[in-house]
């Protein structure tokens, strides 16, 4: 429960980019040397490895991260708490247990490090609905909410577009109430973490 939290672990980032090119890279040094006539074998330490590489780009860290963020609930349930808010976001998912004041969080970065940790280690917590300009050129093409772990602003995205859209469009409207959600929530986790350990004190 003491444990840092870290975002990215930097040898999953460099292994997720690299390795698939080193792969390649090697495939296509065998064809150059073995293969100068084409053929089946060509095409295996060409194309093969080229295909599976642009797979794993695409779809590989997203497996993952899946499956880790099932570990993280199953981890969360087997601790004895509940899940009172969970939040899928892009690249983070937020498990809260709000009596107990419990906060969970996984990344897409980090995938294979889970953190369960009392909500009391969070300093702040607030919305930002990503507003930008003004006048008839006011609008928002991201909406989150953010919190601060042991110094570390983590924020989490309840909508994000390519393109602007007017704060009073209902896709940013969605985007800030899920938001206001997650923030109440992790302030209410908060004040109940506190009260616990003000209350393990006296009894100690």
């Amino acid at each position: 429960m003491n444990e840092k939290i870290t975002k990215i672990n930097l040898l999953y980032l460099l292994g997720y980019i690299f390795i698939p090119i080193i792969i390649c890279a090697l495939g296509y040094t065998i064809c150059y040397f073995c293969f100068h006539d084409g053929g089946s074998g060509a095409v295996w330490t060409t194309l093969v490895p080229t295909l599976l590489a642009f797979v794993w780009w695409i779809f590989g860290g997203s497996v993952i991260f899946k499956q880790n963020t099932k570990k993280l609930i199953q981890r969360f349930t087997n601790e004895g708490y509940t899940r009172n808010q969970t939040f899928y976001g892009r690249g983070k998912t937020v498990v809260l247990d709000v009596d107990k004041g419990m906060f969970g969080i996984v990344f897409f970065w980090n995938p294979f490090a889970t953190y369960i940790l009392p909500a009391s280690r969070i300093t702040k917590a607030w919305v930002d609905d990503g507003k930008m300009g003004s006048g008839f050129m006011e609008g928002s093409s991201r909406v989150s909410f953010l919190c601060t772990i042991d110094d570390i602003k983590v924020r989490v995205d309840t909508f994000t577009s390519n393109q602007r859209f007017r704060m009073d469009d209902k896709r940013i409207l969605t985007g800030i109430s899920k938001a206001d959600l997650m923030v109440n929530a992790i302030e209410e986790a908060k004040k109940n973490a506190e009260k616990s350990s003000k209350a393990n004190k006296k009894s100690k």
